[in-house]
């Protein structure tokens, strides 16, 4: 990336699970600097190689994402039902190949059974308390559903909750909210 090149920044990505289900949910503002070039992107995905629902939701170059959308579901197709797995080895080549190494972006995926954050640094990480967070608003966001956990709300309750709070304090935030359910209720 160019030195002068002011970069995209931000967005929030969360995912909480609880109650036999899995909410994920980002907001839709992306912004060039200090301008917001959309205000309606869509950031949370659902891929369904082999016929099994993953929803995966992205912070970071959209490019970037959608090529790691489309390795992981090539992952999954290898190792169909096997999401940790397929994580572990999407991780590994980011890591490692010359041309993944320099994509940028964050992954929040889960198939209603294991919720996983991947990185390029190599990370497929199992978020503590069944809340994971990602982007520049994420910190705010996993704040809030944290806080929210413990309440008789539902895991897209608790999602959509705390994107409200992370878009009224993170500007490359705003409440044009997308979400995807997968999971058993009740």
């Amino acid at each position: 990336m160019a030195e002068n090149f002011p970069g995209w920044r931000g967005t929030t990505i969360i995912g909480v699970a609880k109650g036999g289900r899995v909410c994920v949910a980002g907001d839709g503002q992306v912004s060039l600097g200090q301008t917001v070039i959309k205000g309606t992107a869509r950031k949370v995905r659902r891929l369904s190689p082999g016929g099994r629902d993953v929803v995966a939701g992205f912070a970071g170059s959209t490019a970037d994402a959608f090529t790691l959308f489309e390795r992981l579901e090539k992952k999954l197709e290898a190792a169909p039902g096997q999401l940790r797995r397929a994580s572990v080895e999407l991780a590994k080549d980011w890591r490692t190949d010359k041309y993944l190494r320099n994509l940028e972006a964050m992954l929040i995926v889960t198939d209603g059974d294991d919720l996983l954050v991947i990185t390029g640094a190599g990370d497929v990480l199992e978020p503590e308390g069944g809340v994971a967070a990602i982007g520049s608003g994420g910190s705010f966001a996993l704040a809030a559903a944290r806080a929210l956990y413990d309440s008789d709300m539902d895991a897209e309750a608790i999602a959509r909750k705390a994107m409200k709070i992370a878009a009224e304090i993170c500007v490359y935030t705003n409440e044009n909210i997308s979400v995807e359910l997968i999971g058993d209720a009740g």
